[in-house]
């Protein structure tokens, strides 16, 4: 069967660079490439035929013009255009189509937490069946790095397999953030001290540990770099994109990162108002 590729755009200027991204990835895979546009349901049915028309020859041009743009040929494509709430639509095509990959362009509101909670993309990178993209930047923006938070959850591993599989060749930077109760009052304390850099050696270890033995199970040898750091694991990873941004952040959707929780301050809020690269996240179980 043909992997297919779900494109849901607006036809904004902000989906541009999605809508780029998914004509480069369909021509490097093969996968067929299924466009969504979902119009206001309250739409007179009169003006439907037209608007219908309208949206599928605006699409049509964007497909010619970016695959001249890229040099690549044009991928196989389906157009569908439905009404309803964007959210909902774009989630039930991507469990009725078997999608093995959602891409969205971003409406961000940088800095602006609570403007992106309860967002379209907000809102289908929780419940999306299938990996999800957010994209920032267009295709001729190439992803070499790629930063994976990791821990010791079935969510991490499954990131992490999606990474190698989907992007070979890219640098990958796993990052393992550690949080240990009254740091801060046992800083001054030597002995302290002491157990807290074997804590972090041993922790290394094991996650090399843990690392070598999926590498065997996947039979390959990507270039990684394991980067262990005491601290909040929402913190660690906030100042980490703001300090080596990467130019991809992908994640599995877990509780542990605040990934799925409703409060306006979690952390899937805070990587769309904040984060300047791209976004996959991965819906676990």
């Amino acid at each position: 069967m043909t992997p297919t590729l779900l494109l849901a755009t607006d036809l904004s200027r902000e989906c541009h660079a999605a809508f780029s991204r998914a004509i480069r990835l369909a021509a490097d895979s093969g996968a067929r490439l299924d466009i969504l546009h979902v119009i206001d349901p309250w739409l007179p049915g009169t003006a439907r035929p037209g608007v219908d028309e309208a949206i599928e020859a605006e699409i049509e041009r964007t497909v010619e013009g970016l695959c001249a743009t890229h040099g690549v040929a044009r991928p196989e494509l389906q157009i569908q255009i439905v009404p309803g709430d964007a959210y909902a639509e774009i989630v039930r095509e991507a469990y009725e189509r078997g999608t093995q990959l959602a891409i969205l362009g971003t409406h961000r509101k940088h800095g602006q937490a609570d403007l992106v909670n309860g967002t379209t993309l907000s809102r289908v990178l929780r419940r999306a069946p299938c990996p999800v993209l957010s994209i920032t930047h267009t295709a001729d923006f190439r992803w070499h790095d790629v930063l994976v938070p990791i821990d010791f959850s079935l969510a991490s591993r499954y990131i992490l397999k999606e990474v190698l599989t989907r992007l070979p060749g890219v640098r990958l930077t796993l990052l393992h953030a550690w949080d240990m109760p009254v740091s801060r009052e046992l800083s001054a304390d030597s002995g302290y001290r002491r157990w807290r850099e074997q804590e972090r050696a041993r922790l290394r270890q094991q996650l090399e540990r843990e690392l070598e033995r999926l590498m065997g199970e996947l039979d390959t040898e990507p270039d990684i770099e394991l980067v262990v750091e005491q601290g909040d694991p929402t913190e660690v990873l906030l100042n980490r994109l703001v300090q080596q941004p990467p130019d991809l952040l992908a994640l599995g959707s877990h509780g542990r990162l605040g990934i799925g929780q409703r409060a306006p301050s979690s952390l899937m809020e805070r990587l769309l108002s904040e984060a300047r690269c791209d976004l996959m996240l991965c819906r676990t179980w």
